[in-house]
């Protein structure tokens, strides 16, 4: 396959992705991605596809017949974060760019592990390259990759998730994770007469302030060019009350707060630090809780990355979280990096179109060369 016809199907199988908007509050969309996604994988000769399911999200994992552990394992999400409009979900191609909701977070790289698979199940024999999707790594992913590894039985020698660093920069470490909710409550009242009602969302404020304070003077100096910013952070999401009257003291009040935190803290001390600094008669409930990671990243994957891109490789230490916490905990090595991507979350999210193509052969020349095969004549992709 040239240059050109693999950046058009990277394209136009993008695009058909971003279509779906596969997030958290439409579950029908999220089965519809991943049965769009099952059936172009069935159609591959040779391959296998088994569909599981934990508390209401679908995963799929994709294998060449007759192999339980497959060498190497892609693995990519196909849920996106919540667009309250749904009919952001379109996508256009403008400067080298495909450009809408879920472009490089990661649906462009989705495209490309399918297509890997499509160019893997053209030889005989199959190589042992297994493909995983699941539908709640924007949420947590306890009922995806955790659930598959820890509770299927999933396993291979090594893994690659295109979720992190860029395509010259390989993660080696991913902070921790806590997603925190706070509430407080405490007697209602008249608006007039603030001094009969302790406000509680007065407290809950004071308690948010006494945090930012604390992690606003953990942080180093910021360097603009830097991927680095390897300090604990604390950021509110979240605020609210119950309350809907102007003129009523609030009987309650709530708040959500997303912390990353870097050794050597853990989740259970770095949570510690938070109640106490929050103070008596508000509760802190932890919803999501990730331990930091460090990857090892094979050195065959740093040489063919730099082989590929013509430039050095850098390791580096990421505030974003991923999925590959769930697998480096037994203890499969595990590989993080990605094409050029920009504005996740936003609308206008982002990925680079000729670094797709660049991206896919440094994983199909990492993988060949990982399993001792040959590149195949008409699959070329140069840069």
């Amino acid at each position: 396959m040239d240059t050109t016809d693999l950046t058009r199907r990277l394209t136009a199988l993008t695009r058909d992705l971003i279509l779906i908007p596969s997030t958290e509050s439409r579950p029908e969309d999220r089965r519809r991605c991943l049965s769009f996604i099952h059936n172009h994988l069935e159609a591959l000769p040779g391959f296998r596809v088994d569909v599981y399911e934990c508390q209401g999200y679908q995963s799929l994992v994709a294998m060449p017949e007759g192999i339980q552990e497959p060498a190497v394992l892609l693995c990519a999400h196909l849920d996106v974060i919540d667009h309250p409009d749904a009919s952001v979900f379109q996508s256009v191609v403008e400067d080298g760019c495909i450009r809408g909701p879920g472009a490089g977070d990661m649906k462009g790289q989705l495209a490309i592990c399918m297509e890997l698979l499509r160019e893997f199940s053209e030889r005989t024999p199959l190589p042992s390259v297994g493909l995983a999707v699941t539908s709640d790594e924007e949420r947590g992913g306890e009922h995806g990759v955790r659930y598959l590894f820890q509770d299927a039985g999933l396993r291979c020698g090594t893994a690659i998730i295109p979720d992190g660093g860029a395509i010259d920069r390989i993660t080696v470490e991913e902070k921790g994770i806590l997603h925190l909710h706070f509430s407080v409550e405490g007697p209602s009242g008249h608006a007039a007469r603030p001094w009969l009602a302790a406000n509680p969302l007065d407290r809950l404020m004071a308690a948010l302030t006494r945090l930012n304070e604390y992690f606003d003077a953990l942080a180093g100096p910021i360097e603009p060019d830097s991927p680095e910013h390897w300090w604990p952070t604390f950021t509110v999401t979240r605020v609210g009350t119950e309350n809907t009257t102007f003129n009523r003291i609030p009987g309650d009040g709530f708040a959500s707060a997303d912390v990353r935190f870097v050794p050597p803290d853990t989740a259970a001390s770095m949570l510690e630090k938070i109640r106490n600094l929050t103070g008596p008669g508000i509760e802190v409930v932890p919803l999501i809780s990730a331990e930091p990671t460090h990857l090892a990243p094979d050195p065959l994957f740093v040489e063919i990355t730099e082989s590929v891109t013509g430039r050095p490789a850098r390791l580096s230490r990421v505030s974003g979280g991923s999925d590959a916490r769930f697998i480096c905990a037994f203890g499969i090595p595990t590989l993080l990096s990605r094409p050029d991507v920009g504005n996740l979350h936003g609308e206008d999210e982002w990925i680079g179109i000729d670094s797709m193509a660049i991206y896919y052969r440094i994983c199909r020349d990492y993988i060949l060369k990982k399993l001792g095969l040959e590149p195949r004549p008409d699959s070329g992709t140069g840069t």
